[in-house]
């Protein structure tokens, strides 16, 4: 038995208010499992982000939102020193001429962010200077209006495809997917759901893991992607259970978001 399977199973017998316990955010990865390939520039908003703190290092996702900044979880930026974020291309590593890579060191944290707990789970990285767009690399806003129960969705991110395999994947994955109501989610992880969260369904062999963290959920209209949230946790019990994962909504956070990057930043009504 492992560290991470024994506090999993610590945290069953400390903690009876819920079945299933979120895995702990230091857990750091990037996974859709049984997702499709992304076709060039179908997502031009993510961002893959290489993370290091004075000592470790790990991979987050992202989306560009407004020409110097990146949203992504707040866990993903607490305690880092550097990021080295790559923009523009589908694939972590290729020659893509379309691929941007930008490195920083600012980023701003929610101030209610707790890394010993699941909310206010949500960060912003700042860019040295502003990049240009073009139609492999364009921003994703967040919608101004709450999501509803059972809305279809994506989600998207590099990594694992399956238990077994633990590299992250050369090439974007997506899937189509449905949110589910809190009060389900809450019958799986009990009182930790929170109304600034939401929860997208889990199917055997489908969905997100140990991450995406940081990644975002995007709804669209058929024209435009709108920012609904960011990948904040999964269960313990794998990538390929049937459990639900977790997000930060971006809705709730809409005037921090707007104030901390100081633009007007366009909502999708």
């Amino acid at each position: 038995m492992n560290l991470h399977q024994l506090i999993c199973l610590c945290a069953y017998f400390l903690t009876y208010s819920y079945k299933v316990k979120a895995v702990s955010r230091k857990d750091y990865g990037a996974r859709i499992i049984g997702g499709h390939i992304a076709f060039a520039g179908q997502f031009p908003f993510a961002a893959a982000v290489h993370v290091q703190t004075a000592d470790s290092k790990f991979f987050c996702g992202g989306a560009l939102t407004g020409n110097d900044w990146v949203i992504t979880a707040g866990h993903c930026v607490y305690n880092a020193v550097l990021f080295t974020i790559q923009l523009g291309s589908n694939h972590l590593e290729s020659d893509d001429p379309n691929r941007m890579t930008v490195a920083t060191s600012t980023y701003i944290l929610h101030p209610d962010f707790n890394p010993e707990a699941i909310e206010n789970d949500i960060g912003l990285i700042k860019f040295r200077r502003p990049i240009d767009y073009n139609i492999y690399l364009n921003p994703v806003f967040p919608m101004g209006f709450s999501l509803v129960d059972d809305a279809p969705v994506y989600v998207l991110g590099w990594g694992q495809i399956s238990d077994s395999d633990p590299e992250l994947s050369n090439e974007l994955r997506y899937l189509f997917i449905r949110t589910i109501s809190n009060a389900e989610c809450r019958t799986i992880y009990g009182d930790q759901i929170t109304d600034t969260m939401v929860c997208v369904v889990g199917n055997y062999n489908e969905g997100t893991c140990v991450g995406d963290n940081g990644s975002p959920l995007v709804a669209s209209n058929g024209k435009y992607y709108a920012l609904v949230g960011v990948a904040s946790f999964v269960s313990a019990n794998g990538c390929e259970s049937t459990d639900p994962s977790g997000y930060t909504r971006t809705f709730p956070y809409l005037e921090w978001i707007q104030n901390n990057t100081r633009e007007e930043q366009k909502l999708y009504e």
